[in-house]
């Protein structure tokens, strides 16, 4: 007993390590995070504890940043469960054997579906020469014994038996088979809990995870409930009297052997980007150099110069070339295939990525913040985001694949978590409810009610539910399961690049998608970790402003570029003034429209506030009020100090961006760079004030200290407290300002072709193509309707010799319901000169009945077969494939059906298309009694404000900021345009399930009407949904 004596010293006197513990990333196995696991362990006084996700490390970097927090040992390793064999742990004790571990599981996930794995026992005999390896065999299966002695000859020392005691009916049995089976293959046994929970009290969580796994509910198979809870974490004494001492002292043995600790991984970025016989600093210099050229064709500007030379020096000191080159590389890719991109984010601080083409801002423009973008004392790589053409991302994909393989590049994970809605319907289920009464209970709550939560409000509304023991079960449970992870997803496009093998890194699996691999780790592991990532995003407006282009220089033989489109066009300016900004990149957003006309944006410096002020760090922050009294010259600007006011003189005395929270506190409070760089962090930490609050007496003092006054510094930490709530970018902004100037260009200038560009790029953006077809009507823009003969797939600016209009727009068949895209476009390569003349032409050129009832619900067959009905008529009538006797008989005559009124042409066309190019629903029910007294949208402007009224029209958006308590934005829809409800909480609640679920609202209200902006503040809601004929309609929830 001496050598345990000695363990336990070496332990620190702690007489156990926990080997064989999953985290709630063995998805629904397990109802404990990785930290939760980790405190616990430490509570309790545990040596060491192994977090062994199965066939995954998806949880370690999160353990691993607890165990530095707590002084616990982390351990590394994984579960395997092998048909026939067992659960086989492996342990990875040094940094080779986590390589071999993280190469297994790449194997083994590559053999299966995205979520699956396939192992079987030969996987085990090679490939693991540095690993450890417990053995928890199936008592049931015969061969153990040979598959025990083959294990024993491959791993030698590095093999033991695993033996879990949970206190079931056959402990005794599985006792004496295992020390049988020791006694026979002359091997170690070592124990552990197979934890599956923290705690004692998470053991009714993992019953419903359980249920939901397995897909049964708890109140029809009761055996899918565990029979006690001793899966959790247990106490060393409960321990003691579970296990053998020697097995117990065996866990230390094993622990101490395993000293790998994530901190040893090092990320080398790929290096095959350098020219033979260069440096990676000299090659970015040169490129710089060259680009600085390009940028600044009259000459470089001393300050340009000196700005990216100290740049250059930074990412020399940091070894961050090989990420610049990388970044480089993409956009010189997307530029040669005529992808439009942009780069955005704190890299538009960079004087280098302007130079080197990755950014479209030129530091002329902004005042550039290279401390925001890299910083010394932050020593976490930079952040780089590039947004290519949605349609197009995937060809930078797929480049990215065939340029590093498939070994050394896959996108990062997101966790994919359980949300309110998702969490009610699987613990419903695992409780014994039906879909239908589930559906029934979440029908009328309002999740964003922030003064009754939806528990309150079931209770309310479903007293007899909540009143039961699995009612309460239902509301607890719910609650518990909202932030467990589901599952694992890919990234939106962070990209991570090795310079050798990916999976000696970090674990690789296939994702749902064809074609894409993900690692197992999301972007906080990386971050936490210090490894880069290659953010290649998508984004709907460059594929449109791409179309837009392409249609203007077409049409006019022109070579124009969104660099060469005409800058600060006061045209552009007086359009977005009157809030005329549908469509518009960033300025689309009702907010964002309503504050157009107070802010007035004259220049594109304008546009660049306007975008960052509708943001909630601002609102939240009491800056918006402030800078537009003093844009209008209401109220006075004073600096208290010219430090302040070279920071705020371009907002007006007002912090806008967050580049100017981060100048503030170094030039007023005596901030160092890096000091600031926190304080932007804690700022970016959505509403967690917490975080901020500890810079307060630093911030404050040192301003009172500079000698400002307690009121000023108590105002700006206020202010920085608002960012905390979400502030922008200066960088970010100007990147999107350019965007948005651009397509408002378009929108000015050219209405056909950008409403071509928008509706062929959807979907993208805020609105559906109803609401742009409508827009693009009120502008002037004719539409025709669908046709096989005259449509193609795309929506289609017409010449002008063919309509006597610059501005007239063919619908595509893109629009249409239920048509398959290959088919049509096949299609359309055979339709004749002529066009098609019946329906047996449609059928040969490879349409299904599908598609051509389709086309003729959509009365796109108008050309061939007469209207809608006759169409629908025709197409329900022939013989289909299936009938070979009737394939070359031709259309036979059809009898002739009555042509639809309008309110049916009108539902068919909302049903089979989501628009109508006839009249508005509202325009047909304008006589209804329900609609008497009704305001047009449009007549809004001439009431009185405090007017009292009522309207009604389609709901096409529900919004509520998340920041404005209790208030709620509808839009609404009538034939003379859109109105904008503001709908408080009291009212929402009175007439809670018309303002949820209604598609037709009549609303009675008080107008108000302020700077050209219009709001109707409801008092009352009724649905009139009923009146519709339709059901279809798209709308936005929430946004």
């Amino acid at each position: 007993m001496a050598g345990s004596a000695d363990m336990f010293k070496g332990s620190g006197g702690k007489p156990f390590a926990e080997l064989h513990s999953l985290s709630h990333y063995s998805f629904l196995r397990s109802a404990a995070s990785p930290e939760e696991l980790v405190r616990r362990a430490d509570d309790l006084g545990y040596a060491a504890i192994a977090i062994t996700d199965e066939c995954s490390v998806a949880g370690i970097v999160k353990a691993y940043q607890e165990s530095k927090a707590q002084g616990i040992k982390l351990i590394v390793g994984s579960e395997f469960r092998v048909t026939e064999v067992g659960t086989l742990v492996v342990l990875a004790p040094t940094r080779e054997a986590y390589a071999e571990l993280c190469k297994k599981i790449t194997l083994f996930r590559s053999r299966s579906e995205k979520g699956h794995y396939q192992a079987n026992i030969d996987d085990f005999f090679d490939g693991f020469s540095q690993c450890l390896l417990l053995w928890q065999p199936d008592f049931s299966q015969a061969q153990l014994l040979a598959i025990g002695e083959k294990l024993k000859s491959v791993w030698q020392q590095r093999f033991w038996l695993l033996y879990e005691r949970h206190y079931q009916a056959d402990d005794e049995r599985a006792f004496q088979a295992m020390v049988e089976l020791q006694q026979a293959v002359k091997v170690k046994v070592t124990c552990a809990g197979g934890v599956r929970m923290a705690t004692i009290e998470q053991q009714p969580l993992y019953d419903i995870l359980n249920a939901i796994q397995h897909g049964g509910s708890l109140a029809h198979q009761p055996g899918l409930a565990s029979n006690n809870a001793e899966h959790h974490l247990r106490s060393l004494s409960e321990l003691q009297q579970c296990y053998p001492q020697k097995w117990l002292a065996e866990t230390l043995v094993i622990a101490q052997q395993c000293q790998f600790c994530l901190s040893e991984l090092r990320y080398e970025y790929p290096a095959e980007l350098v020219p033979e016989g260069m440096s990676a600093s000299g090659y970015l210099k040169q490129l710089t150099e060259q680009g600085a050229r390009w940028r600044y064709p009259q000459g470089v500007p001393e300050s340009i110069k000196a700005l990216y030379l100290k740049e250059l020096s930074l990412i020399k000191e940091q070894s961050y070339e090989p990420f610049f080159l990388t970044i480089h590389d993409l956009v010189r890719f997307a530029r040669e295939q005529g992808i439009l991109f942009q780069g955005r984010g704190s890299a538009a601080n960079s004087v280098v990525c302007y130079c080197l083409g990755i950014t479209a801002v030129n530091p002329a423009q902004i005042q550039v913040l290279f401390e925001r973008f890299i910083s010394k004392e932050r020593n976490e790589p930079p952040d780089i985001d590039v947004d290519f053409e949605h349609e197009r991302r995937e060809e930078v994909i797929q480049y990215i694949y065939r340029k590093y393989g498939r070994q050394r590049a896959a996108l990062a994970a997101t966790v994919i978590t359980y949300r309110f809605k998702s969490a009610f319907r699987d613990v419903g289920k695992a409780l014994g409810f039906s879909e239908q009464q589930l559906q029934y209970f979440r029908r009328n709550l309002d999740r964003r009610d922030k003064e009754q939560s939806w528990q309150q409000q079931l209770v309310q509304q479903h007293p007899e539910v909540t009143n039961s023991v699995r009612g309460q079960h239902l509301l607890q449970f719910t609650e518990q399961l909202m932030g467990t992870p589901r599952h694992l997803s890919q990234h939106v496009g962070g990209f991570v690049i090795a310079a050798d093998d990916l999976s000696r890194l970090v674990p690789v699996e296939n994702a749902s998608m064809t074609d894409r691999t993900v690692i197992q780790w999301d972007k906080t592991d990386l971050e936490s970790l210090g490894l880069l990532k290659v953010d290649v995003l998508a984004l709907g407006m460059l594929t449109a402003l791409r179309k837009m282009l392409a249609l203007i220089n077409s049409r006019y033989d022109q070579q124009l570029t969104m660099a060469t489109i005409p800058q600060e066009d006061s045209r552009v300016y007086q359009q977005l003034q009157t809030a005329d900004s549908m469509g518009i990149f960033q300025i689309e957003s009702r907010a964002q429209m309503n504050m157009l006309p107070r802010l007035k944006p004259k220049t594109f410096y304008d546009l660049v506030i306007q975008i960052a002020i509708v943001r909630p760090g601002p609102i939240q922050g009491d800056m918006v009020h402030p800078f537009l009294r003093r844009r209008a010259g209401l109220e006075e600007v004073d600096y208290p100090s010219d430090e302040v006011k070279s920071v705020l003189e371009r907002t007006l005395g007002v912090p806008i961006f967050q580049e100017q929270v981060i100048k503030l506190a170094m030039v007023a409070a005596g901030f160092s760079g890096g000091e600031a760089d926190q304080l932007r962090r804690a700022m970016a930490s959505w509403g967690q004030n917490g975080h901020l609050t500890r810079f307060e007496d630093k911030l404050i003092n040192g301003m009172l200290e500079r000698g400002y006054k307690q009121e000023f510094a108590e105002r700006l930490f206020r202010q920085i407290c608002g960012f905390g709530q979400y502030g922008f970018p200066e960088s970010h902004s100007a990147s999107f300002a350019n965007l948005a100037y651009v397509s408002s260009w378009f929108k000015t200038y050219h209405p056909a072709a950008f409403y071509v560009g928008l509706l062929n790029s959807l979907p993208m953006g805020f609105y559906s193509a109803s609401q742009l077809v409508q827009d693009a009507q009120r502008h002037g823009v004719a539409f025709l309707a669908a046709d096989i003969n005259a449509s193609d797939w795309n929506y289609c600016w017409l010449p002008k010799e063919d309509t006597n209009s610059d501005e007239t727009v063919r619908m595509g068949l893109r629009q249409i319901q239920g048509l398959s895209e290959s088919r049509i476009k096949h299609t359309l390569m055979q339709r004749p000169e002529d066009g098609f003349t019946s329906m047996h032409e449609l059928r040969k050129s490879g349409l299904r009945d599908s598609d051509i009832n389709a086309l003729a619900r959509a009365d796109a067959l108008k050309s061939i077969a007469g209207h809608r009905h006759q169409a629908h008529w025709q197409s329900l009538s022939m013989s289909d494939q299936q009938m070979p006797l009737f394939e070359n008989v031709k259309d036979r005559p059809a009898r002739q059906l009555p042509a639809p009124d309008e309110p049916d042409n009108i539902k068919a066309d909302y049903e089979s298309t989501g628009l109508t190019l006839g009249r508005h629903p509202l325009a047909l029910l304008r006589n209804n009694p329900e609609l008497k007294n009704c305001v047009l949208a449009s007549d809004l402007m001439t009431c009185r404000s405090g007017q009292v009224l009522t309207l009604a029209g389609l709901v096409t958006c529900r919004q509520r900021p998340g920041t404005r308590s209790g208030v709620t934005f509808l839009t609404l829809e009538d034939e003379s345009g859109n109105s904008n409800v503001v709908v408080w909480a009291n009212t929402a609640r009175q007439f809670r399930q018309c303002f949820l679920t209604s598609n037709l609202l009549w609303v009675k209200g008080i107008v108000e009407i302020h700077d050209g902006v219009v709001h109707v503040i409801a008092g009352r809601l009724k649905d009139l949904s009923g009146l519709l004929s339709f059901t279809r309609l798209e709308s936005r929830r929430f946004h």
